[in-house]
Order: C-alpha cells, then sequence, then structure tokens
C-alpha cells in the first residue's frame, strides 16, 4: 500500500548540508500496523515528513496504492506528538474534529454523523461541546485522534502520539489505538521512542540506523492478537523480541555512520 524507495532527505547546500536519511527502503502492506523506532535524532520525524507529503524528498521515492506522493494525499491522515499546538483552543471537540471534512463532505448532516462515530470510537461521545482546555492530556490526544479516524483514511500515521502523556494514560490510548484498528482495519504506521510501545502494538518494526538514516532490519512480531498490557508484556517472546529491538537500536547508535550509496537516482529536490 505504502512503498518507500531508495528515499533521501539533506537539509541545506553546500558545505552546509546535514543527511538526515541517506538511503531508506520500507513498505508497508494494507491493513498492517507498522512501527518505526531508531536512535535520538535518527530522523523519524523526517521520514514521517517525506511519507505524508510536507516535507519532498531530496531524491527516491514514495507511493501510495501506486502513485507519488507528492503532497499530502488525500487517502491519509496523521496524528502529531504536540496535541496542544494540533487542537484549536477556540474550537470546541467537535469543531476540531470535523475541521478536514469540510472539503471532503459537504452534507452537514454526513459530517455530524461522522463526528459523532468518531468521538465515539474513542469514547468522548458525551464531550463534544466541550473545548480543549477543559479536557486532560490524553483526551486532548483522543480528539486528535478522533479527528484522524473522522476523515475515514486509507492510513494513519502517529508521530509519537503518546509521549506527552503520563504513563497510565500511554497505556490506554495504546490500547484504544489497538481497537480502532480491529474495528475500522485501517493501516497505521507508528513512530516511537518507545521500544516495549513497538512491540506490544506492531505487526512488524522497522529499526532505523543513526543519521544519516538506513534502515537496519525489519523485526516481524509474531505475539498473539488481541494483546493485553499485563499478559502480552508477561510472555517470553515479548521480552525476546523487546531485547533484540533494543540490542539493534544500541549498537546502530555506537556505530559509524553507514556508507553513501554507489548511485543517486531519480531527480533532487530542494526544500
Amino acid at each position: 500500500m505504502l512503498s518507500v524507495t531508495h528515499l533521501r532527505k539533506t537539509y541545506g547546500s553546500g558545505g552546509q548540508a546535514v543527511e538526515a536519511i541517506r538511503d531508506l527502503t520500507l513498505t508497508v502492506g494494507k491493513g498492517e500496523f507498522v512501527c518505526i523506532v531508531g536512535p535520538s535524532g535518527a530522523g523519524k520525524t523526517t521520514l514521517l515528513k517525506c511519507l505524508c507529503g510536507l516535507l519532498a524528498p531530496s531524491d527516491g521515492t514514495v507511493t501510495l496504492d501506486g502513485e507519488p506522493v507528492t503532497g499530502p494525499p488525500k487517502a491519509m491522515a496523521s496524528v502529531f506528538q504536540d496535541y496542544s499546538r494540533s487542537l484549536m483552543p477556540w474550537f470546541s471537540v467537535e469543531r476540531n474534529v470535523g475541521l478536514p471534512l469540510r472539503n471532503k463532505h459537504r452534507s452537514a448532516a454526513d459530517r455530524a454523523k461522522r463526528i459523532e462515530g468518531a468521538l465515539a470510537a474513542v469514547g468522548l461521545e458525551s464531550f463534544g461541546s466541550r473545548y480543549p482546555w477543559e479536557l486532560s492530556g490524553g483526551m486532548q490526544q483522543r480528539v486528535a485522534i478522533a479527528r484522524g479516524l473522522a476523515y475515514e483514511p486509507e492510513i494513519l500515521l502517529l508521530d509519537e502520539p503518546f509521549a506527552s502523556v503520563d504513563a497510565q494514560t500511554r497505556a490506554d490510548l495504546e490500547d484504544l489505538i489497538l481497537r480502532v484498528r480491529e474495528a475500522t482495519g485501517v493501516t497505521m504506521l507508528l513512530v516511537t521512542h518507545d521500544i516495549d510501545e513497538a512491540v506490544y502494538l506492531a505487526d512488524r518494526v522497522v529499526v532505523m540506523s543513526a543519521r544519516p538514516s538506513v534502515v537496519v532490519e525489519t523485526v516481524a512480531v509474531d505475539l498473539p492478537r488481541p494483546r493485553d498490557q499485563v499478559a502480552t508484556k508477561s510472555l517470553a517472546r515479548f521480552a525476546e523480541l523487546r531485547a533484540h529491538v533494543l540490542r539493534l537500536i544500541r549498537n546502530t547508535a555506537d556505530q559509524p555512520a553507514p556508507a553513501a550509496p554507489a548511485a543517486v537516482t531519480g531527480a533532487a529536490h530542494e526544500d
């Protein structure tokens, strides 16, 4: 469904250029849940912005359903880390959730139905008339997730969506995402620093190297579903997978940068 081929991203030019991503290739199949992890500063957020069309790659290609991504695709929605900046404080919860629907669904009744369904999916059906500043951090992030769901995307990108909440709320939101994925079948790609979170949620974990980034390994997560915060994390296999991913990240953080590819294909783009 989503294909990334020899993606390269640099910032600046000449002697001041910084190479964030050197040569990155990955795929995400329809209905999959893929998590991306890597050392701090590995370019995970840069990758996500290239995938959703907010940044143009310096080289390589990103395609969604076979079509090149040259701007934000209509079939894709994103949930970012800083929910406090992504929600309009002067809009009610309902209006925040309905923002991306205004150009997609002309009927007010249709929009209202989709907003109601999205809020119910995240357990906020009775909070539509509230404002973001009246809600806890975890509830605000649920609003941001509901906005993505209301859009009914084919693929949902999530950039550290639970990093700003406490541990218990984080666990609750992880389980919420799994329930939503089970109910809707939406494809999900999530960037996280939390290895436990990646192993708990994903079908596959993509491990990125230190900057300039390449894919070190893609780890298949063969844990049974449905998953449970206590039962799943108590499994010996969970501990094995967690240790393997952690070892990969620590090893790549200590290693020199990967060699640049022998040849660069495609036209370069400047931001």
